[in-house]
């Protein structure tokens, strides 16, 4: 096995050990109680709990609201305090952990892949996230889970094995593969969405 194999993070593992933490940086916006805003990046994330490098702070005890781009809206309670920021729950369902558990390991596997975060298109999580992938050289068709998409290309996971440049559809746009994950695809489109088309409503 190389070392970037080795690296790459397993989504049952994540989901498996609830508290364990995967090193990833996003940039977000978190509510105190006192509904003042300020800006926050994570330091390292679990589906059950984010420690946020954070100047303004917050209170032990405190509920929390933070919104990122890239995975949408977290709540929950500051539980531990320390120099320069905070560590937070997050309480979610558990279908939405689920997803949650997805999107870390797509977002910590994109770092070992060593794709940047610049992207001429920003990355958002999309409103529907269900969708169907399609491998045009075999029909074979897989329901599958949007963890982020761009004017230029989605990921996703799904139970599907299609090869790097595989002709796909995801739902009825075109697209080749682009990146292969652990349980997922990347997919690059074969145009470019109009900006006036794309928003978190945009449904591929």
């Amino acid at each position: 096995m190389n070392a970037l194999a080795h690296n790459l993070v397993d989504v049952a593992t994540v989901e498996r050990r609830r508290h364990q933490r995967v090193n990833v940086a996003l940039h977000g916006r978190y509510m105190r109680a006192n509904r003042r805003e300020f800006d926050c990046t994570t330091i390292n994330m679990s589906p059950g709990g984010v420690a946020l490098r954070a100047k303004d702070g917050a209170t032990v005890g405190e509920r929390i609201v933070v919104y990122f781009n890239q995975i949408g809206r977290i709540e929950g309670l500051c539980v531990r305090v320390f120099e320069g920021g905070f560590a937070m729950t997050i309480q979610l369902p558990p279908v939405k952990r689920e997803r949650l558990a997805d999107q870390i390991t797509w977002l910590a596997n994109r770092h070992e892949l060593g794709l940047a975060e610049d992207r001429e298109h920003a990355r958002i999580t999309p409103r529907l996230i269900h969708t169907m992938l399609k491998v045009m050289s075999t029909g074979l068709e897989r329901p599958a889970k949007l963890l982020d998409i761009s004017r230029s290309g989605a990921a996703m996971t799904v139970d599907v094995s299609a090869p790097l440049g595989a002709f796909v559809m995801v739902g009825k746009t075109p697209g080749q593969v682009a990146r292969i994950f652990g349980n997922g695809v990347a997919v690059e489109f074969n145009r470019v969405i109009a900006e006036e088309d794309f928003d978190e409503t945009f449904v591929p």
